[in-house]
């Protein structure tokens, strides 16, 4: 760790807080509920399968809001690293001072224009192709919604700590219902059935390499779509828009790596596991992709493998076809998905 730490996870702290006040109640009661209630039991240590005491939650809730109303018209702060101080969105600055630190930093605008930043322990550090990967493990600042994989530059952070959040979410909702589906199969391809605090770290492990491939894949769409993408989603304000143009770069990302990447590895658990995240408009407007699934991942994958060939083509002239258009023109395709669905 490096001298003045406290003060770096402070300053880091105070600029989640500032985004989380401007931006965390920006979704449904439910989600806003349930990612609150996920904040505290990562704040208090809690472990997970542990059901977090419901009037303190409410309490805390309450006085976090109280802080987020103090903080929401504030500046982000700069960091305090190596005698420097540093802007809180240079990512690469501030990793490139925390070098030999064992620590990790993230910083970025994600969807909707909400800032995220957290800091944690540095995990691994290694050159994959043409990206640098760095994975988090655990977490010393945060914001209330935690990403568990973002690109940025050339550069690929993976959070172990918000991945295994995730799929405990996922995994408890499940055991509401136990329906069947692709959250079914692969988890009990982990043993969840068996034991599902040991099926759950397994998990984490083994699908942060599913990560770095959509990641991987989404490096490799910004090459192929220019810096004219970002543009476009930096002028798009409504919501459906952005969450069309999103789903349409994420299908070719996947088509492009992680797909291929999966099948390569001939690794049912991780097939299951990606298309149990296979949902909203990407699943809406790749039908095909559904239908390969449904037809089993044995014998090599055979269908998926022709539906992602297929959809590289197809999404690669899709993301160039709304890259044309003005915001009003995506949002009136995202309401006809059926006309351009593959």
């Amino acid at each position: 760790m490096i001298q003045g730490m406290a003060a770096l996870v402070s300053a880091v702290q105070n600029n989640c807080d500032i985004a989380d006040a401007r931006h965390a109640r920006d979704v449904s009661l439910c989600t806003y509920l349930l990612g609150m209630r996920e904040f505290f039991r990562w704040e208090h240590q809690l472990p997970f399968g542990v059901a977090p005491p419901r009037e303190e939650v409410g309490r805390w809730i309450a006085a976090r809001e109280a802080r987020w109303d103090e903080l929401a018209h504030g500046d982000f702060i700069d960091l305090p690293v190596a005698g420097r101080k540093l802007d809180p969105f240079d990512a690469e600055a501030v990793n490139a001072a925390l070098v030999g630190s064992g620590l990790v930093y993230g910083a970025g605008i994600g969807r909707f224009r909400k800032p995220h930043f957290f800091l944690g322990e540095l995990a691994r550090d290694e050159q994959r192709g043409e990206a640098h990967l760095l994975v988090c493990g655990c977490e010393y600042a945060r914001d209330a919604a935690a990403i568990p994989a973002a690109s940025q530059g050339s550069t690929v952070i993976v959070r172990r700590e918000a991945l295994r959040q995730w799929l405990w979410e996922k995994a408890d909702g499940w055991n509401h219902k136990q329906q069947d589906g692709a959250l079914k199969s692969a988890l009990l391809a982990y043993g969840y059935d068996v034991d599902p605090q040991a099926a759950i770290e397994r998990m984490t492990e083994s699908e942060i390499e599913t990560l770095i491939l959509h990641e991987e894949g989404e490096l490799a769409a910004g090459r192929l779509l220019g810096n004219a993408w970002p543009a476009m989603l930096d002028r798009i304000g409504g919501k459906r828009a952005e969450i069309f143009a999103r789903a349409v770069k994420d299908n070719l990302a996947d088509c492009l790596l992680t797909l291929p990447g999966l099948l390569a590895r001939e690794g049912a658990d991780s097939l299951h596991f990606w298309f149990a995240t296979f949902d909203g408009l990407r699943r809406e407007m790749f039908p095909r992709l559904v239908a390969a699934y449904g037809s089993g991942v044995g014998a090599g994958g055979t269908a998926i493998a022709a539906a992602a060939a297929a959809g590289r083509e197809h999404f690669a002239a899709l993301a160039k076809r709304v890259l044309e258009m003005d915001e009003s023109a995506i949002e009136a395709l995202s309401h006809e998905v059926g006309t351009i669905a593959l």
